[in-house]
């Protein structure tokens, strides 16, 4: 029987493994869904791949379930960093959905000269992540981190990541990206007021930065992210 629902659960997967549930994934899954004894549910954790499990215990606060077959190994996206300014609420949202969506492996908010939202709540954020690697047949889900400030960052920046730096001052330059090898690589979406003349002179002077045009026409931030990891993906990544 095949699964229509799919939950990510913070749990060994395995075979003849039982697998409980928090309280919000029972309520969703018998209150809301209206699943009972014997359903089928598809679980994924990140690490075991995805398993087809059954209801054994179908109670709202506390239900379990039985690992039966693995249906999908473990797909891991390349290792893809989506670097961005948050913007307001629901367009910082869907950056985050649609980058785990399209393979980034770990999204960093940052905060920088002109980033017009200086809090985020990870939790959520993280939980925007879980629910659109649920919905789009991911059996992984990125790591959501804190904010942090793009000048800290760049300063501790590991010696063997690449890093895109789209600038909507760029329209002119070349719009494709370098033949490369190598494996590390993160792309960096401004704030809807652009970077700093301070923050580009520094992007532009660092070795291991690619400058890109996105095109003739400057993009929303969101626009811009979604736009930024289809060219990578296109050209170095996992759908080339």
């Amino acid at each position: 029987m095949s699964a229509k629902i799919r939950l990510y659960v913070d749990h060994p997967l395995g075979p003849a493994q039982s697998v409980p549930l928090s309280r919000d994934q029972s309520h969703y899954l018998f209150g809301v869904m209206r699943q009972d004894m014997g359903a089928s549910v598809a679980l994924f954790n990140g690490r075991d791949g995805e398993w087809v499990a059954t209801v054994t215990k179908a109670n709202k606060k506390n239900g379990e379930l039985f690992c039966d077959r693995q249906t999908k190994p473990l797909q891991m996206p390349p290792d893809l960093w989506l670097l961005f300014a948050p913007i307001k609420k629901a367009r910082t949202d869907f950056i985050v959905e649609k980058a785990a969506e399209m393979g980034a492996s770990r999204i960093v908010p940052v905060s920088t000269e002109f980033t017009n939202s200086e809090r985020i709540r990870q939790d959520r954020l993280q939980a925007h992540a879980v629910e659109a690697a649920e919905q789009c047949g991911g059996t992984y889900v990125p790591e959501v981190t804190e904010l942090q400030k793009l000048g800290t960052l760049l300063d501790t920046w590991p010696d063997d990541r690449k890093l895109v730096f789209c600038d909507e001052n760029a329209v002119g330059l070349p719009d494709k990206l370098p033949n490369s090898q190598a494996e590390k690589w993160a792309i960096l979406i401004g704030p809807e007021g652009g970077f700093s003349m301070a923050e580009r002179d520094r992007l532009r002077g660092l070795p291991y930065v690619t400058t890109l045009s996105l095109g003739p026409r400057i993009l929303r931030a969101d626009t811009a992210a979604v736009a930024a990891l289809t060219v990578w993906q296109s050209t170095l990544g996992d759908w080339a």
